[in-house]
């Protein structure tokens, strides 16, 4: 007998928004973690667009800006000398209601997602090892260790891996995964600092082939400091401190070092496993993916996985659909993974390989070039979207289909800001929807009734088209937002055979 729906191991930012996300759809879940409480230190810094678009489903995306900070610009240093200055307030000011790239350290988000989940009466469950797992076909049975030495075994319809890079669910599996490590050894510290210029800003900064990247808290004096360690110290880790990581890079943006509060070293990964899914066991989140920090997606990636699969499972779990339906994860987030990870790995080769020729470009081309091409507003906007992930499309999925004006089947619906009638107020809601930009036909009005399918009309207006919508066009939306279906028609049996196609149940 089925004791919860989905168990959910691991507790960090991809499993709680897991279950956040179940939850909030009626499911029953159990959250496990090994750890003693949530993080106290963190490496993910950034909260991407695309994250807290989502995040208003629950309403949570006011308290994460709240109590993030908006960088306002990064300056790119080389020499001692600074050579760039980039904006990043409002540089998706036509793309996302949240243009800007906002810092609020994982540990941080971690407690608000916990307090989210507490609110909702689950409590993670601290403490509790996943020691080994059955998939028999319709239930998996979990052995669990509690934090007193019991053992109890759990019956659950699914069970969900977001244990990180080591992940044991991906182990019990067998499944691979393929990548490798880069030899440099990285550095992560929290430091009271003074000296820099401007005080609110995000700086890199280069020395020939060693490098720092410097967030700012939002907290007087108060930053986030990532880089390189000397080669010749990196080969033991556990004996390192602050005091032995390349300073030159450092030294050069002309700042004072006042107290370390928290350093840590750590090598960094790019792999991909080759399966997301493994019969009634998922993998997410580090468990399935990692990849260099460059651009802040780790965090961002595994949340977007969490959403993905977690609307998927409650349609399953509750009889609406059949389970073929998940094997849309794997065919919708691996292809993103395996792009993110060849993408990250290309700017980070860059920011560290070693010579005098690649010394040259990081510190003469690169910031020449920044500098001119942040002054071309599509340059600005191409790289805005690329960095918070409201490119990503699911263009090649079996749920997309269709074309209406230049949105197709798969893609992020484009924002369009009106004066009272912003077309994502609608989405703050977890569930299919119809949006029509003009009139709604009679029909497509008693097919929504008739189904319960909310359908959401706006008056039609020239910003609609500059965005690419097609006007008396229907746009059937998933429920994690994506457009499932663009019907130029707003053929009702177009939309009725994409559910039918599917093994989707329509309500009657």
């Amino acid at each position: 007998m089925v004791q919860t729906d989905i168990l959910i191991v691991g507790a960090g930012p991809t499993g709680l928004v897991l279950a956040l996300w179940l939850t909030r759809q009626g499911l029953a879940v159990r959250v496990i973690d090994k750890s003693r409480g949530p993080g106290e230190t963190s490496r993910a810094m950034a909260v991407q667009a695309r994250t807290l678009e989502l995040y208003r489903q629950l309403g949570m995306a006011g308290a994460v800006i709240e109590a993030g900070y908006k960088t306002p610009a990064m300056n790119m240093w080389a020499l001692g000398k600074r050579k760039a200055r980039i904006p990043l307030v409002d540089a998706g000011g036509d793309v996302s209601p949240y243009p800007f790239v906002l810092i609020y350290p994982q540990d941080r988000h971690e407690q608000l997602l916990v307090e989210q989940l507490k609110s909702l009466g689950v409590e993670v469950e601290r403490q509790t090892e996943l020691l080994s797992f059955e998939d028999h076909g319709d239930r998996v049975t979990a052995r669990l260790k509690q934090a007193d030495g019991r053992e109890e075994t759990l019956t659950a319809a699914y069970l969900a891996g977001c244990d990180g890079a080591r992940s044991l669910v991906r182990h019990q599996v067998g499944s691979g995964f393929e990548g490798g490590t880069y030899k440099q050894l990285f550095y992560v510290a929290d430091v009271s600092a003074s000296g820099f210029e401007p005080a609110g800003e995000a700086h890199i900064a280069f020395d020939k082939s060693e490098f720092v990247l410097v967030f700012f808290y939002g907290e007087t004096g108060q930053y986030r400091l990532i880089g390189t360690v000397r080669d010749e110290r990196a080969e033991h880790p556990e004996t390192l401190t602050f005091e032995d990581v390349g300073h030159d890079a450092i030294n050069g943006l002309n700042i004072r070092v006042d107290n370390v509060n928290w350093f840590s070293t750590y090598r960094v990964h790019h792999r991909v496993t080759d399966q997301f899914r493994w019969g009634r066991a998922f993998l997410l989140g580090d468990a399935a993916h990692v990849h260099s920090p460059a651009g802040g997606q780790g965090m961002n990636t595994g949340i977007l996985d969490a959403i993905n699969l977690a609307w998927k499972l409650a349609a399953v779990v509750k009889g609406r659909a059949a389970d073929s339906l998940l094997d849309s994860y794997q065919a919708e987030r691996q292809a993103f993974a395996q792009k993110l990870v060849e993408t990250t790995d290309r700017l980070f080769t860059f920011a560290t390989a070693q010579g005098n020729f690649a010394d040259f470009v990081r510190t003469r081309i690169a910031p020449l070039f920044a500098s001119v091409a942040y002054k071309s507003e599509n340059v600005r906007e191409y790289l805005f979207r690329m960095v918070s992930q409201t490119s990503l499309n699911y263009h090649e999925s079996p749920l997309s289909a269709g074309k209406a004006g230049e949105v197709q089947g798969g893609d992020r619906l484009p924002w369009v800001p009106l004066p009272g009638a912003d077309n994502y107020e609608p989405l703050a809601t977890i569930g299919w929807q119809v949006h029509v930009y003009g009139e709604a036909r009679g029909d497509l009005k008693a097919w929504s009734r008739q189904h319960q399918i909310p359908l959401h009309t706006f008056a039609w207006q020239h910003e609609h088209r500059q965005a690419g919508l097609c006007q008396d066009a229907a746009y059937l939306l998933r429920p994690d937002t994506y457009v499932a279906l663009a019907d130029p028609q707003a053929s009702t049996a177009t939309l009725s055979q994409y559910f039918s196609d599917r093994g989707l149940t329509l309500p009657v």
